[in-house]
């Protein structure tokens, strides 16, 4: 899909999303069937430059920038603070919110 965001077109893989307990799991990876199995990969920026998720259980969409993807095959966002209240390292799922991008009207 292409997105058109702040004054500039984005080519945009889109994506599910699965909640499991607190955390929301999105495979950022591309993978296709060879006689030696399913290869996966990461997306790169030569390919693409965000990925979009929704997640249907709490109806929310995300929206990854590749550059912040840095070759992981899977990205995992924390709804509510962890058991042991970690806050290093923890991706929460509101600091990647669909509704936070900036959309441009289409025409003149």
């Amino acid at each position: 899909m292409i997105l058109s965001v702040d004054d500039r077109l984005e080519r945009v893989q889109c994506k599910w999303a699965a909640l499991k307990g607190d955390v929301v799991q999105i495979r950022a990876y591309s993978c296709r069937r060879t006689r030696t199995g399913l290869p996966k990969r990461a997306y790169t920026k030569d390919e693409i430059d965000a990925i979009a998720a929704h997640c249907a259980p709490i109806d929310r969409c995300l929206y990854f920038p590749v550059e912040w993807l840095a070759g992981r095959t899977v990205v995992q966002m924390r709804l509510r603070l962890t058991q042991n209240n970690q806050q290093i390292g923890v991706n929460w799922l509101d600091d990647f919110a669909f509704e936070r991008l900036r959309f441009e009207a289409p025409g003149p």
